[in-house]
């Protein structure tokens, strides 16, 4: 909590932004500039009464101020700097630390390098293997590229909320029943005619929209959940374009392939919103205590639609409990994460085995919780559950997902999830990492990988815990 309480990189970039000197920022904030000048060097600290000022004064988010940011990017610098090519040059915690919060761009920049670096060096294996040159760029580089760009941006688009709000009011859009008023507004407004139809016409999709004819295709095997969003999605299509293209032409994306992903995100943040317009959506949440399953009834939405709509409720001025959202295959891959919460995901390698979103796979159905604690010190709650998608057939095994939330732990008591719980009794908290090649854990049983960061050291005589025991 001390920590969070210096804040003087932050407040300094706060004054540069503005153009004020250091003399100018203290007389308005009614302190002197000498006083001003040991906060931003962090040799005092920030008190609630100053913050409530730089608030007022400056138009600024008091959570803006907080170190999640800093603390995302630092967790992303250990990644870059475990990586065994930098591993030598011994670029320590409190170091990444300082980068972190003094030059938050520069930060940017080494993990935009290192992206890069990784990219060229899969390309290489590839060829060296006799792989088609580009085959690993082409696949993986826009999925991660737009999978950052939610996340970097705490997933919230006002401009979207905006478009789908007008929708909501133009349709008439009931909650939880919105199909009747979609349908009649899309034929109304764009001429576009809704039919639900067999699997076999779609050849394995389940939407398809044709221009020409102004035909939308929704495969019958959808849940009626699915509907609904499918054609919101198509509604978003036309009446978001302009947020949409603004959002994405200043993105300075590298590919039309992420270009084209980041659409779909878009239109989908759309569609979320329409059918879980903001205010009723965050009051609701408020009032169900953020109870999921209660909260996708209401709203006619399914189990996933409602965690993602969790995750998005963050408009300056009227912010839910930030909430962070990954989903996972039972393999481990992430197909989604976006941080409102400042929970820091793995960007280049797995996530830890201790953490609760991958034990859901042993209990389908259920809702596991979980107090995890970071390498870093950060606590947080999680809630982990199992989805599944419907299958088209019997040939078709269904597809089987697993979703987390969560929230720092100070938040908890906001969440149904964590009544009854001891959230501050040490025995409760579990002990995870990022993942096994940046934790510095030892004697962790779980252990997949040896830290990059340090040297094995491994007895023939004695078996510990892990078979990567390690030299700090």
């Amino acid at each position: 909590m001390a920590r969070k309480t210096l804040l003087g990189n932050k407040i300094r970039r706060l004054r540069e932004q503005a153009g004020l000197t250091q003399a100018r920022m203290a007389d308005q904030l009614g302190i002197s500039a000498s006083y001003l000048n040991l906060i931003e060097h962090d040799q005092r600290p920030v008190t609630v009464s100053l913050l409530l000022k730089l608030g007022k004064r400056f138009d600024v988010e008091l959570t803006d101020l907080s170190d999640d940011d800093d603390r995302k990017l630092a967790g992303g610098l250990r990644e870059v700097f475990s990586d065994s090519t930098l591993a030598a040059h011994g670029v320590g915690g409190d170091e990444i630390r300082s980068l972190a919060e003094a030059a938050p761009n520069a930060a940017k920049a080494i993990l935009e390098l290192y992206r890069a670096y990784r990219l060229a060096r899969d390309d290489a294996q590839s060829m060296t293997l006799g792989l088609p040159s580009g085959t690993t760029r082409r696949m993986v580089l826009p999925a991660e590229e737009a999978r950052d760009f939610f996340h970097d941006r705490t997933n919230y688009f006002d401009e979207i909320e905006v478009a789908a709000e007008r929708v909501v009011r133009e349709a008439n859009l009931p909650p939880g029943e919105p199909w009747r008023g979609l349908v009649d507004y899309a034929k109304a407004k764009h001429g576009i005619a809704v039919e639900i139809v067999e699997p076999g016409p779609l050849a394995g999709a389940v939407r398809r929209y044709d221009a020409r004819t102004k035909k939308l295709q929704l495969s019958e095997i959808l849940p009626r959940a699915s509907r609904r969003f499918h054609l919101a999605y198509q509604i978003g299509q036309m009446e978001a374009r302009k947020p949409v293209d603004m959002i994405v032409a200043t993105a300075k994306l590298a590919s039309k392939e992420t270009e084209t992903l980041v659409r779909v995100g878009l239109y989908n943040y759309f569609a979320g919103a329409a059918l879980m317009p903001y205010a009723p959506f965050l009051e609701a949440a408020r009032r169900l205590r953020y109870d999921v399953e209660l909260l996708s009834h209401h709203f006619g939405v399914s189990f996933e639609q409602a965690c993602h709509r969790l995750s998005t409720l963050q408009r300056p001025g009227d912010k839910g409990v930030p909430l962070w959202l990954v989903r996972v295959d039972i393999a481990g891959n992430v197909s989604k994460r976006f941080s409102a919460a400042g929970f820091h995901f793995s960007r280049f390698g797995g996530s830890c085995p201790r953490w609760i979103v991958h034990e859901a796979f042993t209990s389908p159905g259920r809702i596991l919780t979980q107090v995890a604690r970071l390498t870093d010190g950060a606590t947080f709650f999680s809630v982990a559950r199992t989805v599944a998608k419907s299958a088209a057939g019997w040939r078709e095994p269904p597809t089987t997902y697993a979703l987390g939330i969560g929230c720092e732990l100070t938040r908890a008591s906001e969440i149904v999830y964590a009544d009854g719980l001891d959230l501050e009794k040490p025995g409760n908290v579990v002990e995870i990492g990022v993942g096994c090649r940046v934790c510095e854990r030892e004697n962790c049983r779980q252990r997949a990988y040896p830290p990059l960061q340090h040297r094995l050291d491994v007895d023939l005589n004695v078996k510990g815990a892990t078979a990567y025991g390690f030299k700090k």
